[in-house]
């Protein structure tokens, strides 16, 4: 869809749009735009709100008959909150609910922005703004005979001065939303549909577009460059693997940084095959790809000044004749053994070849992201994503950009003594580990062995990236989680 942001000093009551959204504090206590709303209309608001127990909690949302008093066509009322606890978290959600209420009008305005206490930083309030209306705006339709596609087309954000800075920052959020809604898409798109040679492809049509230079490795190249995790689970397949390297190369850059996501096309679990109902969902198991290419692509708009090299190994684990099976030996890029003795642990094979090319780059630091544990969904949910690593500062340096881009993520220790359990009777190390519990550190641990001493994080976001039912400016499906995180991170990043 095409959506297009704006800010406008024009006076709330003679604003010309389908619809105006103003901010309810709680208790019922108008916010800025609704005072004007409710002179407006008599004083009635109060007493529409108490007959219809809206209370000005966070998401709510009311319609309110206009009576042809106002410039605009119809009044919704939004919930916010308590005014001294609005934070870029409750502006993303606020944005969202106007747009989820707004799908059958065209234009809307809003007062939201005033709505932010002093605390709050305008412009960070209007990136979040942005980001939340983009956000829940977002439809994915390609499939659906009766589609009904929102007809939101502009969103216009009043504001009480001409401000250039705000109005940068709300197209920032846009811009950020929309990295996150190509990954949305690419994530959703059925397995079917997006092959590794498809998802290169998509990956090529991309980088010219974003100024990224762009290398796409396959057949007897992956061979030469001795990308041994990447061949030996794509050998399953029909569809066979590929390796897409990316790179963003700034003026005067200062300092480089590699970003690393698991493309596992769809996860059967191979020869150690998965459930029914636990394949029901594979099709999301390139999450920490898509997350990758939607960020990267978005790096020259936003004006970063640091080099962001990405490396996305791209494959399908299928169970057939050709399959690696349970017992047999990979060479991973860096020249290390693996035993592999469950096909279902693929993720972390073809991540090692993307950490050890990666690290041979010699970036600042690195971070991957995957799907890649059930283990850390149970440890955390699935809202949450483990965070773990070889740096202290590089960890912290990743989960405070996490924070200020609104993704959770919490840290999760990579202790010494689990090595051992890693351990393989015939290879340097094993792709399970011998006990059943731990397995988010143990496949952290695992992937530690590919990073030499480059400072390195790791993201497991097994449950946050795909979403089982709408919530705010999430929708149910895959959720782009990471692209913000990455983004920001790339924005402010400093060399640990």
């Amino acid at each position: 869809m095409s959506l297009t942001l704006e800010t406008s000093t024009t006076a709330v009551d003679r604003v010309k749009v389908d619809l105006l959204a103003v901010p309810v504090f709680a208790d019922r206590r108008l916010g800025p735009g609704a005072d004007v709303v409710d002179r407006a209309l008599g004083g009635v608001l109060a007493e529409f709100m108490a007959e219809t127990g809206f209370e000005g909690k966070r998401g709510e949302t009311l319609p309110v008959p206009t009576r042809g008093r106002l410039g605009a066509k119809a009044v919704v009322l939004v919930g916010v909150g308590e005014q001294d606890r609005i934070d870029a978290e409750a502006m993303r959600r606020a944005g969202a609910a106007v747009a989820r209420r707004a799908t059958k009008v065209a234009r809307v305005a809003t007062t939201l922005l005033d709505a932010a206490p002093e605390s709050l930083d305008p412009e960070v309030a209007a990136q979040a703004l942005g980001e939340g209306v983009r956000l829940g705006a977002y439809q994915f339709l390609g499939y659906k005979s009766d589609a009904n596609p929102s007809k939101l087309s502009k969103v216009t954000v009043l504001v009480g001065r001409a401000n250039a800075k705000v109005r940068d920052a709300l197209a920032r959020g846009a811009r950020v939303a929309e990295a996150v809604v190509w990954a949305r898409d690419l994530v959703n798109e059925p397995a079917a549909a997006k092959s590794p040679d498809d998802i290169a492809k998509l990956a090529r049509r991309m980088a010219r577009a974003s100024g990224l230079a762009v290398t796409v490795l396959s057949g007897e190249q992956l061979v030469r460059e001795r990308l041994g995790g990447v061949l030996g689970v794509g050998q399953g397949s029909a569809r066979p693997p590929r390796f897409v390297r990316l790179a963003y190369e700034p003026a005067r850059p200062k300092g480089t940084v590699a970003f690393v996501g698991k493309g596992v096309v769809f996860d059967s679990g191979g020869l150690s095959i998965k459930t029914a109902t636990g394949m029901e969902t594979m099709k999301t198991d390139m999450s920490g790809a898509a997350a990758v290419l939607a960020a990267m692509s978005a790096l020259r708009d936003l004006g970063v000044r640091v080099r962001v090299l990405g490396y996305v190994p791209l494959v399908e684990n299928m169970p057939s004749g050709t399959a690696i099976r349970p017992g047999d030996v990979l060479r991973i890029r860096n020249g290390k053994t693996v035993e592999v003795l469950n096909t279902d642990a693929e993720g972390r094979l073809i991540l090692a070849d993307a950490l050890s090319m990666a690290t041979e780059a010699k970036p600042a630091a690195i971070v991957d992201l995957a799907t890649l544990t059930g283990a850390c969904m149970v440890a955390l949910g699935d809202k949450v994503a483990g965070l773990m690593g070889n740096h202290e500062g590089w960890v912290a340096q990743v989960r405070d950009a996490a924070g200020r881009a609104g993704e959770s993520v919490w840290p999760l220790p990579l202790p010494d003594e689990y090595r051992k359990l890693l351990d393989s009777e015939i290879a340097d190390v094993r792709n399970i580990a011998t006990s059943s519990y731990g397995g988010a550190l143990t496949a952290g641990i695992f992937l530690k062995e590919f990073v030499a001493d480059v400072p390195w994080a790791h993201l497991d976001i097994a449950g946050p990236a795909r979403a089982s039912g709408d919530d705010g400016y999430v929708t149910k499906g895959g959720t782009g989680f990471g692209v913000r995180t990455l983004i920001e991170l790339a924005r402010t990043f400093e060399k640990p």
